[in-house]
């Protein structure tokens, strides 16, 4: 995928994009911003870093593109940004049935 950050082009792989979208979305639920590092490729094939500022005022796009290259993967960037995420986001939590505490109200029933 290319994402267009700032004016420029960035051509990285589906889910690192994915990934860095879903990030920077919970970012700027909190209000908040910081700085991540994502492997891109060059237009002759050369993998290289770029350092993204991501928060509330970001307008980042990520759009299908075609690349006679391999898809740029990065799964430990994948997982990172995801925890980060998951960080932001948790998830909501489960009471255990088997505790054996019935609530009163069941006994109302």
């Amino acid at each position: 995928m290319t994402i267009v950050y700032a004016g420029e082009e960035m051509t990285t792989g589906d889910e690192i994009a994915q990934a860095l979208l879903k990030y920077s979305a919970a970012l700027a639920e909190r209000g908040s911003a910081s700085t991540v590092e994502i492997p891109t490729l060059s237009d002759d094939g050369t993998r290289s870093t770029a350092t993204v500022l991501v928060g509330p005022a970001s307008q980042i796009v990520a759009r299908p593109v075609e690349s006679s290259f391999e898809e740029l993967r990065d799964p430990r960037v994948v997982e990172h940004l995801t925890a980060l995420t998951t960080e932001l986001r948790p998830g909501p939590s489960v009471q255990s049935a088997m505790s054996g505490d019935v609530p009163d109200w069941v006994e109302d029933l």
